[in-house]
């Protein structure tokens, strides 16, 4: 009975640290997440013409997106070991690996987005590529594509 017991134990404590690993992997997705949506969902569309230029709604996605990336180092403090289920894209295992590279990048694309002035649509996109090429450097390092 002990040794059922102890297995169970085992077994409840091994699917509780998958579950927290998972967890971590979801809120690292979350962030990335919200970034995009201020990047891509409110700047990018801007930039392209599919939305009007509106130049209250860009300050606040910059903000959004300036207090995001400030929390990389610290959401990337735990490598999940394992990535969230059914996601296009992870992170790869180099993070944990070279971490002060990684954590490194983060000043230059909060910089990008200090940087950012912009009055219009042309000025945005100027402002807009200054930050992708930022956030591209890393993920070309640091982000893969599982599907």
């Amino acid at each position: 009975m002990k040794r059922v017991l102890l297995a169970a134990a085992v077994v409840a404590a091994g699917a509780s640290a998958v579950m927290a690993q998972q967890q971590v992997a979801v809120q690292q997705q979350n962030l990335m997440k919200a970034q995009a949506r201020s990047m891509y969902g409110v700047l990018g569309k801007m930039v392209k013409g599919d939305t009007p230029f509106d130049k209250a709604a860009a300050d606040a996605a910059l903000k959004a997106l300036a207090d995001d990336v400030a929390k990389i180092p610290t959401v990337f403090a735990t490598n999940p070991k394992q990535d969230v289920k059914d996601a296009t894209y992870g992170s790869s295992r180099k993070i944990w690996q070279n971490k002060a590279d990684f954590d490194n990048k983060v000043p230059y694309v909060t910089k990008a987005i200090a940087d950012a002035k912009f009055t219009d649509a042309a000025s945005l996109k100027v402002a807009f590529d200054a930050i992708e090429a930022k956030c591209t450097n890393c993920h070309d390092t640091y982000r893969v594509k599982l599907k």
